[in-house]
């Protein structure tokens, strides 16, 4: 599976300090790494409906696609599991009080359940969990937080923004490509080991995914970080794994730059030969490769323009780096 984010796909004691000073490091290591990517829902996800003997027997507890259940008979529920556990230990069986969140605000239903071939069917699909891969942007030495992604983690049945509980990312290596083509972009295939963890993630935001890096830190790969008014149009390169953990630079054009937005801050294009025979341009996988300039980090690779696949959008580093303080 593969995260995506369509009209543009693609692609965490009191001291009284100056409210500009900023905490990140003025080094960090440049990622570029592939990575496998878990995170757990804050309550269990209701990702859709489904009808039992012709009823959508779920429509008079109000639940809709998007909303969080965190709480069956008052206990609450964490996974799957919690909440099979709490429906078959109702006394009940056919109607079950359920809290659940919607857009931030909470409220209390009843969801009746129904028999059915001597099982008790809700009538919604759930989910706890989701998995995908993505590319590790940046790791501070100093506080090892780190950035992946440089976008949200949506969920595709909603197409609303995951709200996480927890994750981790992990190993992860390249087994193919399928290319993008003009219209439909691409994507990297890989293979995932959730035994090598290297990290654990805290925040799911629109710049991207962040928390605490665990595994050992490799501070050769260090670069400056660039300030906002540093970078300019021209010569660039992206760091990424197109085989196996192969590290490469390939080169792009900064096209232009936007310092109001906080996200779509820099359009640029594919112009590495290598890279555009291997891909065909921007593929999914690739969001929150490190962009390189004067040898400084100067932002992240986010999204892919789905009718020209070798253009794309990057965030700046610095929109990376403050919303991991926060």
């Amino acid at each position: 599976m593969k995260f995506k984010k369509f009209f543009l796909m693609l692609l965490i004691t009191l001291i009284i300090i100056p409210t500009n000073a900023l905490a990140y490091s003025d080094k960090l290591i440049v990622g570029g790494q592939n990575i496998g990517i878990e995170v757990k829902t804050k309550g269990i996800l209701v990702v859709g409906l489904y009808k039992i003997n012709n009823e959508l027997i779920a429509d008079s507890s109000g639940l809709k696609p998007g909303d969080y259940i965190v709480k069956v008979n008052n206990n609450k529920v964490e996974s799957i599991s919690d909440f099979t556990k709490e429906i078959n230990n109702d006394d009940d069986k056919l109607n079950v009080n359920i809290q659940y969140i919607r857009n931030g605000k909470t409220y209390n239903s009843v969801l009746k359940l129904v028999n059915f071939d001597n099982e008790y069917k809700t009538g919604i699909y759930v989910k706890d969990t989701i998995n995908g891969i993505g590319t590790l942007t940046f790791v501070d030495p100093e506080t090892k937080k780190f950035g992946a992604l440089g976008h949200e983690i949506i969920d595709k049945n909603t197409n609303s923004i995951l709200n996480i509980d927890d994750g981790s990312i992990y190993y992860s290596y390249i087994t193919g490509i399928n290319k993008s083509v003009n219209g439909t972009p691409g994507e990297k295939e890989a293979t995932v080991d959730q035994n090598k963890t290297y990290g654990v993630i805290d925040e799911n935001t629109t710049k991207g995914i962040f928390g605490t890096y665990t595994s050992d830190l490799d501070d050769s790969n260090l670069y400056e970080v660039s300030k906002p008014n540093e970078v300019k149009t021209g010569l660039a390169s992206i760091y990424t794994v197109l085989d196996g953990e192969v590290l490469q630079s390939y080169t792009i054009n900064i096209d232009s730059i936007n310092l109001k937005d906080s996200t779509k801050n820099i359009i640029f294009t594919i112009t590495d030969d290598q890279l555009l025979e291997k891909t065909g341009g921007i593929v999914q996988g690739m969001s929150g490769s490190p962009i390189i300039q004067d040898g400084k980090i100067v932002g992240a690779v986010t999204h892919v323009i789905v009718n020209d696949c070798t253009k794309g959008y990057g965030i700046l580093i610095t929109n990376m780096l403050e919303e991991a303080e926060n």
